[in-house]
């Protein structure tokens, strides 16, 4: 697999690093080589956070990038943010729950989900996040569902076995709302 990065944007709070980190323990597990930076306001909760995963099947030179190929983007200053940084012809997830405007770049793939509202309706307002990586995984195969599926426990080791089953049947949610919806 070619090196390809992904940056994660929102408020602190939204989940935001949890979801790279997520992502980077599952692209671990199935071998590839993987890098993660995080950045986040001094305010951290309310305030602004992103990170970037970058994973491939070679060691990567760099962790690194101004243009990400990829981007999800969980609120409106984050969109402002970083829409122009992505590079041609890359894709921008965006949560439509917390982002009032429509991309103005033509040259993206740009996939819409209202994530908030999608995780009040499974009672699971603390789920958002994951909803929008099952989401995710299912459309760009950047790591194999299953394969996600199988870490849980690992990528949330330590917290209680309801806490992971939540999270796993918010990522689960996700995974079929992409396959209904994208």
């Amino acid at each position: 697999m070619p090196e390809k990065q992904i940056l994660f944007a929102g408020f602190g709070g939204q989940g935001v690093l949890s979801m790279g980190q997520f992502l980077t323990h599952a692209a671990l597990s199935a071998g590839m080589h993987v890098t993660w930076v995080p950045s986040y306001g001094a305010e951290m909760r309310g305030g602004t956070a992103n990170c970037l995963v970058t994973i491939s099947d070679q060691e990567i030179s760099s962790p690194l990038t101004e243009n990400p190929l990829m981007a999800v983007i969980l609120n409106r200053p984050s969109l402002d943010k970083f829409e122009p940084r992505i590079k041609p012809n890359g894709t921008l997830v965006l949560n439509t729950s917390m982002v009032d405007r429509q991309p103005e770049r033509t040259d993206l793939e740009i996939l819409e989900m209202p994530m908030n509202e999608l995780a009040e309706e499974i009672g699971n307002p603390r789920g958002a996040n994951m909803i929008l990586l099952g989401a995710y995984l299912q459309k760009t195969r950047v790591v194999e569902v299953q394969q996600a599926l199988q870490y849980f426990e690992v990528i949330f080791k330590g917290k209680p076995q309801q806490i992971i089953e939540r999270n796993r049947e918010a990522f689960i949610a996700g995974v079929k709302y992409a396959q209904n919806n994208w």
